[in-house]
């Protein structure tokens, strides 16, 4: 995913920082992970690099302090301080804060954007590894690999295969036209199902240009026999998927969440699962890790796996070339192409 400036970019160009100066703001593990040589090399190339890093503190070290005061971009990852506004206050120069990971939302405060600094975030490239996992557990989950490998491990012996439903034709169903969500739509367009999608803030007309149906909340439950969750965890969505809805799902169907654990309540998804009513494929859950004794751990019908959809191993870097492409755009005066708006904060998660 590189995301150098394009020459022929049509949008407003910002004015540009020439050379900025940029300092790193993340802990040491995730600089390695994201900055990996060559993308450290392009970043040397298209700014200057303070040497000190901040990942405890911006403030009480007066060498951090001064270099913020010098800062024009701040290059934020996984282990970044908080940026409070004392901090904004104490980085007149400051003009961009570029994220190497997902939210911003719980560590930038919304005096940046008061103050006209330009926030860009790495969200769309940790969606790609969610939404390629998404899709391979989706068209398992249509065969019930999940379920039938956990039986067959018992039994020794091979299912009937008229039992299993397969993908021809399935319904598919989306909660949430987040990033992920938008993904995993696009993604599935290469296979023979029907997919249907549920957000407050979808019309149907941007549905169907993502290929599939916008439908009500119960619809979409009522239809799906493979449901995915890629809401945003939000006050609001806190429980969303609660006994009411899972109980509208069909007999024998699956749900799937790459989102977050606290959106499903955890106890009445317990229930769903220990009757064997519905499958369950859950790289997040409520709480996260499980404690030893939850029932989940032993159900044939539920595939956990522990927070592993997201970036890991070499998809981390992904996260830091896009961010450096971001300070490239900067660097020669172009729009950044993955900025966040305030209007954003308020239903991002």
């Amino acid at each position: 995913m590189r995301t150098e400036p394009d020459p022929l970019d049509t949008a407003a160009p910002g004015p540009s920082l020439a050379r900025p100066t940029v300092l790193l703001a993340m802990d040491e593990a995730t600089c390695k992970r994201v900055l990996v040589r060559a993308v450290r090399d392009r970043l040397d190339v298209a700014a200057d690099i303070l040497p000190l890093r901040a990942d405890e503190t911006f403030l009480d070290k007066p060498a951090l302090r001064t270099a913020l005061a010098g800062t024009d971009v701040l290059l934020t990852g996984w282990g970044c301080p908080q940026i409070t506004p004392e901090v904004l206050a104490a980085a007149p120069r400051l003009r961009a804060i570029v994220h190497a990971a997902g939210s911003v939302k719980h560590f930038v405060d919304p005096g940046a954007f008061d103050r006209g600094i330009q926030v860009s975030s790495a969200v769309v490239a940790n969606a790609v590894p969610v939404a390629e996992f998404t899709v391979a557990t989706i068209v398992l989950s249509g065969k019930r690999a999940f379920r039938l490998g956990a039986q067959y491990k018992v039994s020794r012996r091979m299912p009937d295969p008229r039992q299993i439903p397969g993908n021809y034709g399935t319904t598919v169903g989306l909660l949430g036209a987040s990033r992920i969500g938008r993904l995993v739509a696009e993604r599935l367009r290469a296979f023979d199902l029907e997919v249907l999608i549920s957000d407050p803030y979808l019309s149907a007309a941007d549905a169907a240009t993502l290929g599939a149906e916008l439908v009500d909340l119960d619809s979409l439950f009522r239809r799906s026999d493979v449901l995915s969750v890629h809401a945003p965890l939000l006050p609001e969505t806190v429980g969303l998927v609660d006994a009411r809805l899972l109980a509208l799902l069909r007999d024998g169907s699956v749900l799937i969440n790459t989102a977050r654990g606290r959106i499903v309540d955890a106890g009445a998804l317990e229930n769903e699962c220990v009757a064997g009513r519905i499958d369950a494929v859950l790289d997040v859950t409520d709480p996260e890790p499980l404690p030893p004794d939850s029932k989940l751990l032993d159900l044939p019908n539920v595939f956990l796996t522990p927070h592993l959809a997201g970036a890991v191993g070499n998809e981390v870097a992904r996260l830091g070339e896009l961010a450096v492409g971001e300070i490239e755009r900067l660097a020669a005066g172009l729009p950044l192409q993955h900025a966040i708006s305030p209007a954003e904060l308020g239903r991002i998660a």
